[in-house]
């Protein structure tokens, strides 16, 4: 008896936590976040998005979504807009993701003498400018003048990736010997996780940046800019503007690099295909 009240106690108090969430309020959300990030959420989108924003409406006191629409929509100083944002950016990211452009960037780098720049414009949590840094530092050598952007719009997901730990079950897939070389592995109550060196976190600057943004705080040219599955987010209108800003940043041999499903060639005249998800300025041919 006294377990089955405490089954029924426990689903009172999961119903209790139910919010009051329409189609209406996904229409609402999705029209907000379009205008302040360019992510375009789809109808299937609708339980993410309210497991992803269920905290931060209970955080402010309300059982409806409506009712945490309309406080964000009043207050357009708030800083509930960033929580809003970083809670709706998918941050998907590993080390040395899509592992092809590595040796491409290596080659495009040989020989090449300093200042050497390279932006990181969906730098999420960290691994891929680290990446970056790593192939750099062996590719160029340590008194090479090689400095990494790293910008996301998700303020949240940089502040992790400015403290650079990760538990060494994220560097399953990095070599050992680069684990030796740029990483710091914790003793202690860090055992179990690994801090990325100084020589490497040197290497890298964060800052937060919305592609959408009329103005962008970054001054090129670059050698590289890595843009690589961000574009999925947004509508072709969004990605053609993003790609017509990218390329008077560039260097006129600099490269673009993509995620594997996404193709620039029939958005942008700006940039040609050069390799495997890998652009260059010139045009299409």
């Amino acid at each position: 008896m006294t377990a089955a009240l405490g089954q029924v106690a426990q689903l009172g108090a999961l119903l209790a936590r139910e919010l009051d969430f329409s189609d209406q309020d996904f229409r609402r959300i999705a029209t907000l976040i379009y205008r302040r990030a360019g992510i375009v959420l789809a109808g299937h989108k609708r339980q993410m998005v309210y497991a992803r924003l269920a905290r931060r409406v209970k955080q402010h006191g309300f059982a409806r979504f409506a009712d945490y629409i309309d406080f964000l929509e009043g207050s357009p100083g708030t800083d509930e807009w960033q929580e809003f944002t970083n809670a709706l950016t998918t941050n998907l990211t590993a080390f040395f993701r899509e592992s092809h452009h590595f040796p491409l960037l290596r080659q495009h780098l040989a020989g090449r003498r300093g200042p050497i720049r390279i932006w990181c414009c969906a730098a999420s949590t960290g691994e891929e400018p680290y990446s970056i840094a790593m192939v750099l530092r062996e590719a160029l050598g340590e008194g090479a003048d090689a400095r990494i952007l790293a910008t996301d719009i998700d303020t949240g997901a940089l502040a992790s990736a400015r403290r650079g730990i990760y538990p060494l079950s994220r560097l399953a897939k990095v070599e050992e010997q680069r684990i030796k070389r740029f990483f710091l592995k914790g003793r202690g109550p860090m055992e179990g996780s690994a801090r990325v060196s100084p020589e490497l976190a040197a290497m890298v600057k964060f800052a937060p940046l919305n592609l959408i943004d009329p103005r962008w705080p970054v001054r090129g040219p670059f050698d590289a800019i890595f843009c690589r599955n961000v574009m999925i987010y947004f509508d072709k209108p969004t990605q053609a503007g993003i790609l017509s800003r990218f390329a008077p940043l560039l260097k006129p041999d600099g490269l673009l690099f993509a995620g594997h499903s996404e193709n620039f060639s029939y958005i942008s005249d700006n940039f040609r295909l050069r390799g495997q998800t890998v652009y260059g300025l010139g045009g299409q041919r």
